[in-house]
């Protein structure tokens, strides 16, 4: 019988920290540049706030709805048309920095593909329940999942958006890792699309570019390696307890975009060794309970949703706080909970609420 009193108090927690952290820093972050801009320093900070609000009506909801019901094929398969059709339509929208991502509706970008991770998660969770029992037999178990994951990647590399679709393809992957399949087959995979991934890296001029500038950024201190040397600035004058709230100097058009990508900049540099801690650990907590609420899911079906959307959450931040401290080239993704943007934090909160869900439903020993 679930306990829906008794939902993981310390993932909420830690859920709310970081939207309460998210409020204060894209204020800090954003207001002088929204000044310039638009002669309003309060303009990111409002959009913050309601989609912060928008999120958590939304994780109220999927934490009330039992995630057994997601097991209906006619839902699943539902949302999948619907997802595939946005990342075609997108892809005739008006171009946005030279890329299609985002649906332009009241004045609010909408960006398809953050759903896509959240459905490619449902489907997956799906199609492994039914399927594990033959996991290494690669055309039974398998080959639904390449289709639609595949197609769905194909869509969001044409946008372009390679950072996502990595992101995308790294969660199937952990989760049929899961599943039971052997590592000689993630070998051969590997392998195999080495060739392909190195086309997609050197196609594009600005892939290129990124991947010399992570290896020498000072090569181009006023071009590529424009972004990276002034987040290493950052980091390093915030020191151990920051310049403080409002006081940091990189985020004066230094740093490109600072309420977004390379918030966790703006609050190492703000808050210092220990607030930028403070933002690791409770990503360190989300990890920490979405693993537990994994292995204590009474069924397969709850077990790889919640390791699905925990890897969601996580890998997303360790990758933004790796690109901020110059251990990974640039790939524009952004810091989950905390950076400004209205997809990436409804469909974020929403994965929370189907997490809280989950854990209600939880055995009490693993």
């Amino acid at each position: 019988m679930a306990r829906t009193l008794k939902s993981d108090r310390v993932l909420f927690t830690a859920t709310l920290l970081l939207i309460c952290a998210s409020i204060v820093m894209v204020y800090s972050a954003s207001a002088l540049v929204a000044l310039e801009r638009y002669q309003q320093s309060d303009r990111f900070v409002i959009k913050q706030m309601m989609w912060a609000a928008i999120g958590l009506v939304a994780l109220t909801v999927a934490m009330r709805v039992d995630y057994r019901r997601y097991r209906d094929d006619r839902f699943v398969w539902a949302l999948i048309a619907l997802v595939s059709l946005t990342l075609v339509a997108v892809l005739f929208s008006s171009p946005i920095n030279g890329t299609r991502r985002w649906f332009g509706i009241g004045g609010l970008g909408i960006q398809p593909s953050e759903l896509a991770k959240l459905v490619c998660v449902l489907f997956t969770a799906l199609m492994l329940e039914r399927r594990m029992h033959r996991i290494d037999e690669l055309t039974y178990s398998l080959l639904p999942i390449g289709i639609v994951v595949g197609g769905m990647v194909g869509l969001i590399l044409l946008q372009p958006d390679f950072g996502t679709a990595l992101s995308l393809l790294l969660i199937v992957v952990v989760m049929v890792f899961a599943a039971g399949l052997h590592y000689r087959y993630f070998v051969g995979a590997l392998l195999a699309m080495a060739p392909a991934v190195y086309l997609v890296l050197v196609s594009a001029s600005y892939r290129r570019r990124r991947l010399l500038a992570f290896w020498d950024p000072w090569a181009d201190p006023l071009g590529d390696g424009f972004q990276i040397i002034q987040s290493l600035i950052a980091v390093g004058t915030g020191g151990v307890f920051g310049r403080g709230l409002m006081e940091g100097v990189q985020k004066l058009f230094y740093l490109p975009e600072p309420h977004t990508d390379f918030i966790f900049a703006v609050i190492g540099e703000e808050l210092g060794l220990i607030g930028a801690t403070a933002i690791l650990a409770c990503f360190c907590l989300i990890a920490w309970r979405g693993l537990r609420i994994t292995m204590r899911a009474p069924d397969s079906f709850g077990s790889f949703i919640a390791l699905g959307l925990t890897t969601m959450i996580v890998a997303q931040a360790f990758v933004n706080m790796s690109v901020v401290l110059g251990l990974m080239p640039t790939k524009g993704i952004p810091l989950p909970l905390v950076s400004a943007g209205g997809s990436s934090l409804v469909m974020s909160l929403a994965a929370m609420g189907v997490l809280l869900n989950i854990s209600q439903h939880e055995s009490a020993e693993v």
